[in-house]
């Protein structure tokens, strides 16, 4: 039986380029997409889809590798964007504020959520080791 690799071979952070691809554009078209002169159809349609890219990225992560924050950021993401989702189309009301709330929750949370686990638990879930 195969062994997943627990360690920096399998994590897409030790590959600048996917990295990017997966995270950082992303997180580019939020930005992009947060003034108030793009409209909500429009930034409920990227939002939802970059936080579900970066979502599934991190839940690949977690289990290709076992990057810790992967496992706790993963979902956290994937909520997001089904609250983003849900607000875009009115179904829940966050106020007048809605967006800035929903980024500034995805930008403390993400920076919460990506440092404070590897500084409890470690970098790697514990366990099988890939074979060299």
């Amino acid at each position: 039986m195969a062994r997943r690799a627990t360690n920096k071979s399998g994590d897409i952070f030790s590959k600048p380029l996917l990295s990017c691809i997966l995270f950082c554009l992303p997180a580019i078209a939020m930005v992009a997409t947060s003034s108030n002169r793009i409209s909500p159809g429009w930034k409920t349609a990227v939002w939802t889809c970059a936080l579900t890219v970066i979502a599934v990225s991190c839940i690949f992560n977690a289990v290709r590798c076992g990057r810790i924050h992967c496992y706790i950021t993963g979902p956290f993401f994937l909520i997001m964007a089904v609250v983003t989702l849900l607000y875009g189309v009115g179904f829940v009301s966050l106020g007048r504020n809605g967006w800035a709330v929903i980024g500034l929750t995805v930008l403390v949370g993400a920076a919460i959520l990506s440092c404070l686990p590897e500084m409890v638990f470690g970098k790697y879930r514990k366990g099988e080791r890939e074979r060299d």
